[in-house]
């Protein structure tokens, strides 16, 4: 009789055929065109257009000062928001021109500045009229706070030239700061979010569409007769994605930091650890849906529901999830995009607070153990 093969002769042909299979795997996806554009352009894609063409601030509004009064105090309201950043200003002669524009979209809002507004500055109970197109709440209440901004400068340069004391009313000035968002741009917390896409679209989409592809062909029963094992072919599927992964990885971290100058005010470490969890948990998922439909065309409609939509929607990459209907955020924590975008937006903008890192990062590993648990069963139930 044979004797037993030893146990270290095992392990060693294990990694081998691991070896051939990602081997073999690697030049599938250098020779796969579309490998190419889903793992390289389409990113490149993605963080142009994110990053430049997508924008939540309100900058350069158009918006029509109609004044009716003449007098020094009428015309330094006039004046900051001539100097505003947030808008671009035009003079408007009448009320009726004001409507015009205004429905013509021309403006976003009007300022009216009453014929005794000077008069009642001095009083100290002086009022202006805002007018805001309603169409777009969001703006419309974005537009309002920086209008009122805008009258408060003016009213904080009359008080340290010492004029205009009474129309200051004796309040006191209000003195804000942004923490982590100095600068207040909004591309300081969409470009790390645009990581996330990123990364679902390289491990789930693509995971999802080669394997798919590979039930479809045949390929995979070809496996199935060798003696490489269940695990050893998830491995093998998994390692060049991974990999590619990481490199849209590098890729976006890069565009933050040079194209964009996001902040990164946390460590190489944790970023690489918690975009490895992640990236575990998309190909993990790309895997099991794969080899659940082993069909191309259900694999791309079904991943890009389950795992992109709800990414872009339901992560907070986009929306405070914190204003959202109550039934939508439960829904939410079973996204472990969720989970991943809290932690690079607190390592870009905040640092390593860990108090925050861990506990997303403890869910995402439970995620990938139990993801990477039933893609093995489902392919091992395919081969009984």
């Amino acid at each position: 009789m044979n004797a037993p093969r030893p146990q270290s002769g095992r392990l060693v042909a294990k990694l081998r055929r691991i070896r051939a299979l990602i081997g073999k795997e690697g030049r599938q996806v250098m020779r796969d065109p579309s490998s190419f554009a889903i793992g390289v352009i389409l990113p490149l894609m993605l963080i142009l257009l994110f990053g430049y063409g997508m924008s939540l601030d309100v900058r350069h509004t158009p918006i029509g000062v109609l004044r009716q009064d003449p007098a020094r105090d009428a015309r330094e309201i006039e004046a900051s928001f001539r100097l505003s950043p947030y808008f671009r200003t035009r003079s408007i002669g009448s009320m009726a021109e004001a409507q015009e524009l205004m429905q013509s979209h021309a403006v976003n809002g009007v300022v009216l500045i009453p014929p005794d507004f000077s008069r009642r500055a001095a009083q100290g109970d002086a009022s202006l009229q805002i007018l805001v197109d309603g169409v777009d709440g969001n703006t419309a209440r974005i537009i309002e706070a920086y209008a009122g901004a805008a009258v408060a400068q003016a009213g904080v340069r009359r008080a340290a030239e010492g004029q205009g004391a009474a129309a200051s009313g004796g309040q006191a000035v209000v003195v804000s700061q942004l923490w982590f968002n100095s600068a207040n741009d909004s591309r300081y917390f969409l470009v790390p979010g645009l990581i996330v896409l990123i990364i679902t679209l390289i491990g789930a989409f693509m995971t999802s569409m080669v394997v798919a592809r590979e039930w479809e062909r045949g390929t995979f029963e070809a496996l199935f007769v060798t003696p490489v094992r269940v695990d050893e072919i998830l491995i093998g599927k998994v390692t060049p994605y991974f990999l590619l992964g990481l490199g849209g990885l590098l890729l976006c971290v890069a565009a933050a930091r040079f194209l964009f100058h996001v902040p990164f005010r946390g460590s190489i470490p944790a970023l690489m650890g918690a975009s490895m969890l992640y990236l575990l948990v998309s190909v993990a998922g790309g895997l099991l849906i794969s080899s659940g439909l082993k069909s191309q065309f259900l694999a791309s409609q079904v991943t890009l529901v389950v795992t992109f939509m709800p990414a872009l929607m339901l992560s907070g990459f986009i929306y405070d999830l914190r204003s959202v209907p109550a039934p939508v955020r439960l829904i939410s924590y079973l996204v472990p995009a969720r989970y991943y975008v809290t932690m690079l937006q607190t390592l870009f903008l905040a640092g390593d607070v860990w108090s925050v890192i861990l506990p997303n990062a403890a869910v995402l590993a439970v995620v990938a153990t139990v993801l990477l648990a039933l893609a093995r069963r489902a392919t091992r139930k395919t081969l009984g």
